[in-house]
């Protein structure tokens, strides 16, 4: 992919030299979603640093002052339709990063690549994911109940949880940009 710079973001692909950066957020996951990618050790990270590289599905969100790999967005095609997510690491919350990197992917998605449909999927108890889906735009489609499971209690059976679905169209977000800079405001999320 291309490389897309915000005011204080690069967004590329991933690279082997973001081990251990990848690690300091994967080695516990917060997301329940995400529990299938938890890394062990540093080895670990490289073999999927590596992996993640060779991908454009999986984008590398990185510091434009430092280079530091902060987090990662997803946007995987299915013909006019994305299917979109991100992690971010904690240490990272609440400066606004999630929201300033998933607009300049949503941009590009609409814009540049001609996405129909962009959607992502949210568990009901990830608060944090459904106000950020909230700020893009999107809008709530459905809940689906006890659909996917990623843990299991002690006695081996699945927990199933609760997913919700948000999603977005190119009009809907075309309509906001042209609103967002009718007003005189900046179309880059803080």
């Amino acid at each position: 992919m291309n490389p897309i710079e915000t005011q204080r973001l690069v967004l590329r692909n991933f690279r082997p030299t973001d081990a251990a950066d990848l690690f300091a957020y994967l080695h516990a996951p917060r997301a329940s979603c995400f529990l299938s990618m938890k890394l062990d050790d540093l080895a670990a990270a490289e073999t999927e640093a590596a992996k993640l590289s060779a991908s454009d599905e999986h984008i590398a969100v990185c510091l434009k002052s430092t280079g530091t790999l902060i987090g990662d967005l997803f946007a995987v095609p299915e013909d006019d339709t994305v299917a979109v997510g991100w992690n971010f690491n904690a240490a990272f919350a609440g400066a606004g990063f999630a929201s300033e990197a998933a607009h300049a992917l949503f941009e590009d998605l609409f814009t540049v690549r001609g996405a129909r449909r962009l959607y992502a999927y949210v568990e009901d108890h990830n608060i944090a994911s459904q106000r950020l889906c909230a700020r893009l735009g999107m809008r709530q489609e459905g809940v689906f109940k006890e659909f996917v499971s990623f843990t299991t209690d002690r006695d081996g059976r699945p927990i199933y949880e609760n997913t919700l679905q948000f999603a977005m169209l190119r009009n809907e977000w075309e309509q906001r940009s042209s609103s967002r800079h009718g007003d005189g405001l900046e179309s880059v999320a803080p």
